[in-house]
């Protein structure tokens, strides 16, 4: 009579292989998804409604931050004259469009202008051939800009606008930026 060993081996074998599948799968995703995280897009808004806090003026294709809510600039400022700044009250009104620490913006076509990032005052603010952008407190909904033409802070507000007749693919900012700074 021959007694045979236990297949034991087999087992951890099999459990080793799921093991090591299942890792591989995690470490896959963690992988495309820190990739996909390294990116901040500057998006398009199509026939957004434009205002200056009275009644709704015009519809215009306008950029937008990635919860929908327009972006500004304000004449007049920029990284080396600061006008908008949180001890002045401005951020309360003014919140900087910020982008999170190694984050690489990026706009859909249409958005003319280099992106760049501005680290300063604990944050890192987005901006527009080299003018800081900014949201405005009183945009509450999606797609649409109550801040344009407003006087305030030493400066007009001008939401940026877009030649995009329709969302498509991203580009790095690498265009010409437009012939006056505040046209956009």
């Amino acid at each position: 009579m021959s007694v045979r060993p236990p297949r034991v081996a087999a087992r951890p074998r099999r459990f080793a292989l799921i093991l090591v599948t299942a890792l591989v799968g995690v470490a896959t995703a963690a992988l495309v998804s820190v990739a996909v995280a390294k990116t901040f897009t500057l998006e398009i808004a199509k026939h957004a409604k434009i205002s200056d806090l009275g009644a709704m003026a015009a519809t215009a294709n306008i950029a937008v931050n990635s919860k929908g809510h327009a972006v500004y600039t304000l004449s007049g400022d920029s990284k080396t004259h600061q006008k908008c700044t949180k001890s002045n009250g401005c951020w309360g009104f003014w919140p900087p469009a910020t982008i999170a620490s190694g984050k690489k913006p990026t706009a859909q076509k249409g958005i003319k202008g280099k992106l760049g990032t501005w680290r300063h005052g604990g944050i890192n603010q987005l901006t527009l051939n080299r003018h800081p952008l900014y949201t405005f407190s009183m945009d509450t909904g999606k797609d649409n800009a109550h801040g344009d033409g407003v006087n305030t802070f030493g400066g007009i507000w001008h939401v940026v606008k877009t030649s995009a007749t329709k969302p498509a693919s991203t580009n790095t900012g690498t265009t010409s930026p437009p012939s006056t700074p505040y046209s956009y």
